[in-house]
């Protein structure tokens, strides 16, 4: 999609013309009080004019039996109540739409490719498949066509493909960042009295030659756009000092364990044929009314080990979640709205005012600079080299020009080259935002997303999750900084945030944006859910082995909010339970409800909540890595002989993980509108 279209399309938006992403009510929708409307219960599946007042989730039991524990089920129901004072309950299912290692149409799903878009194979001439879904994108398409027009509506599902964990046949070990991702276009049926979701064609976004592109790494979280398209992530960015220089430049403490000579090999056939600096930014995939996908890679937005991009209501201001261990928080205001190739990147620093229950902060704005895909994307072309911007060093240089900062590529002592502030600000975003002093004491900074409306006091909120308070966030006083002092909280934390407009940076700059977060404070409703340690400092654990509460919120992960619904969806990736849930925590009622459990050892992923399209609503939700490579422990959980033989032959030997979405079991929920 061009700049100025986009720029007209969010526009288009802002004047309530259009809505971008989902439809309106379809003129069959059922009236209030016709069979499947409001009041009566039956087809819960069927199309509603008639406007929600308030949405209840009403939780399920953790899982009990063998069965329960490996297997993706919900057990949960709905309540919908109708401003007309009417309302509807529902039980809740998932559908399954397709999963790894199955075939639409003839194509195999989360099938791998290299450079030039041929199947990577095993020994066995079988081609490779990832084993992790991730981030979903349905979208409504204009002009998109159903092949049964009459009864079904045509989407579209973006969905990004993390990695493979399992080895090929004839090898052995993780293969995690080993191999080339990949992304897939689902065209979807839907249909138009019960609005189940049908996979109809599946399509391989290709990242090769043809496209112009140089592969996809470590694609995790994602989300649609204000302007209708999917925005991905390439998470934990490989260390191009290390890629320059070899290994011994790895620094003891460094987080990165990528392995971007393997990738290399697999995609382009040459192990060192992969720049790192091609690596660690944003795709942004559109669809257009034909069914086909295209890929801008945005190098404007920095190298982060990005866990996503939200947008925010202006369309221009964007928060980025950076994984690992001693991460930052950043910031991206784009020069126009609906337009993501040019813009002024920033990064936080935490101020602390309360070390309680996961902290509270006054957040300060660091500028790290401006600029636009094509500037960035010409140095790294031109051959730009990690010493070509710093002169590092591993120890103490003894040198006052030298910085000290901690990162997740670890301790390094740092001296910014003359005239790089821009390849710095934008090719080694996190190193160059600790050297000006931004806050990189994070641990784990997964999800984010945002709430328009707000609450009281303040126009719009963010939100943000900490899978697990560790590392850098504890008291170290013998770190670079020492900004974030919390306890450790290994069950994590979701933090809100204040957005406000009116904002300077640093330097007392004018920050052009609304959507500035002025303050950050952990939910206390959402944090607690890890036992903590013993007095001999193990971590204490339950009969079953788990390490936080069933009825609590442990490693969070994915997170989404319905506006419409009042209610924050979160999904967990943690090895401290033995199984992971999605949760709904309502910001106005401050219940909490479980709504999903996956597999044991698997992580929820793929979240993302449609509150209309075409009269219905979905929450998406995906699982990876059932069983997690069969890492059981049953000296810990002594069911874990009995469960492990009940995945394998549930998930195809571990090797399929679905794509689907919480629903009613007729087809969707009713609109959330």
């Amino acid at each position: 999609m061009e700049p100025m279209i986009r720029r007209m399309l969010v526009t288009a938006l802002a004047m309530g013309v259009l809505s971008a992403g989902v439809g309106a009510a379809p003129p069959d929708a059922g009236r209030a009080g016709d069979r499947g409307g409001p009041g009566s219960g039956s087809r819960g599946g069927t199309p509603t004019t008639a406007k929600v007042a308030s949405v209840e989730f009403i939780g399920m039991a953790a899982p009990a039996t063998p069965d329960q524990k490996t297997d993706i089920y919900t057990g949960a129901k709905v309540r919908v109540v109708y401003r007309n004072g009417k309302s509807t309950v529902h039980d809740l299912q998932y559908h399954e739409l397709m999963g790894t290692t199955d075939r639409v149409n003839g194509a195999l799903v989360g099938g791998l490719f290299n450079h030039l878009d041929q199947p990577l194979l095993d020994i066995n001439g079988q081609q490779l498949a990832s084993d992790a879904p991730d981030a979903n994108s349905l979208m409504t398409i204009p002009g998109l066509q159903a092949a049964d027009p009459a009864k079904k509506r045509a989407l579209a599902l973006v969905t990004q493909y993390e990695y493979r964990e399992l080895p090929p046949a004839g090898s052995t070990g993780s293969f995690w960042s080993k191999l080339p991702a990949t992304m897939s276009l689902t065209l979807i049926d839907q249909d138009k009295q019960t609005g189940r979701l049908q996979p109809i064609d599946y399509r391989t976004i290709h990242f090769g030659d043809a496209a112009g592109l140089n592969g996809l790494w470590i694609p995790c979280a994602g989300s649609l756009s204000p302007w209708n398209t999917h925005l991905g992530s390439e998470e934990y960015e490989p260390d191009a000092k290390v890629r320059q220089l070899g290994p011994t430049w790895r620094a003891s403490d460094s987080d990165d364990t990528t392995d971007i000579s393997s990738f290399s090999g697999y995609f382009f056939g040459d192990p060192a044929r992969a720049n790192a600096y091609h690596y660690g930014l944003v795709p942004e995939v559109s669809v257009d009314r034909t069914g086909r996908a295209s890929v801008q890679m945005h190098y404007a937005m920095g190298r982060i080990a990005r866990e996503l991009v939200e947008v925010m209501p202006d369309a221009r201001t964007a928060y980025m979640g950076d994984d690992g261990k001693n991460t930052g928080l950043f910031m991206f205001i784009a020069d126009q709205p609906g337009d993501l190739s040019s813009g002024t990147l920033y990064a936080a620093r935490w101020h602390q005012v309360s070390a309680a229950n996961g902290g509270a902060a006054t957040l300060g704005w660091i500028r790290l600079g401006r600029t636009t895909n094509a500037d960035i994307e010409a140095m790294v072309e031109s051959g730009i080299r990690f010493t070509d911007i710093f002169d590092v060093s591993l120890t103490d240089p003894g040198d006052p020009t030298y910085k000290k900062v901690a990162t997740y590529t670890g301790t390094e002592w740092l001296r910014l080259k003359p005239g790089k502030a821009q390849a710095a600000a934008f090719l080694e975003t996190r190193r160059y935002a600790a050297y000006l002093g931004a806050t990189t004491e994070f641990s784990k900074m997964e999800g984010v997303s945002h709430d328009p409306r707000g609450g009281a006091g303040f126009n719009a909120r963010a939100f943000v999750v900490i899978s697990r308070v560790e590392n850098g966030m504890r008291t170290q006083a013998s770190a670079p900084a020492d900004d974030i002092q919390v306890a450790e909280n290994l069950g994590g934390a979701i933090y809100e945030l204040t957005l406000t407009g009116g904002q300077v940076d640093q330097a007392n700059g004018s920050i052009d944006s609304e959507y500035v977060a002025t303050t950050m404070a952990s939910i206390a409703e959402l944090s607690g859910g890890w036992f903590g340690r013993d007095a001999a400092g193990k971590e204490i654990r339950d009969a079953e082995g788990n390490r936080c509460h069933q009825d609590k919120v442990c490693g969070g992960d994915n997170l989404k909010f319905s506006p419409v619904a009042r209610t924050l969806f979160i999904g967990e990736d943690t090895a401290r339970r033995n199984n992971n849930y999605v949760w709904a925590f309502n910001l106005d009622t401050r219940k909490l409800s479980r709504i999903l459990s996956v597999p044991r050892a698997a992580e929820a992923t793929g979240l993302q909540v449609v509150e209309n399209a075409n009269g219905f609503a979905y929450i998406l939700s995906n699982f990876q890595h059932p069983g997690e490579a069969e890492q059981y422990s049953p000296s810990t959980n002594p069911e874990d002989a009995v469960l492990f033989p009940l995945l394998r032959q549930k998930w195809h030997d571990l090797k399929r993980s679905p794509v689907g979405y919480i629903g009613t079991t007729e087809g969707a929920l009713p609109a959330f509108k």
